[in-house]
């Protein structure tokens, strides 16, 4: 399990953090530890699920992440 620390732009409110918990729990291989405005932390098994991947799937959430 490889740990990432993701900045995320675009979050102001609970129902932003909803949409990126729920954007990230789709993906296989993906714990996630913690997430706040502006930031998550998480792990995840780069043999189901890459970094791209995950930010792919918060841009599709509608939030920008960058590592």
């Amino acid at each position: 399990m490889r740990h990432i620390t993701l900045n995320i732009s675009g979050m102001s409110c609970g129902h932003c953090l909803n949409a990126v918990n729920q954007a990230l729990g789709r993906l296989p291989g993906v714990e996630i530890e913690s997430v706040r405005i502006g930031r998550a932390d998480l792990r995840y098994d780069e043999a189901l699920t890459s970094a791209e991947a995950i930010t792919g799937a918060i841009t599709d959430a509608g939030y920008q992440a960058t590592a």
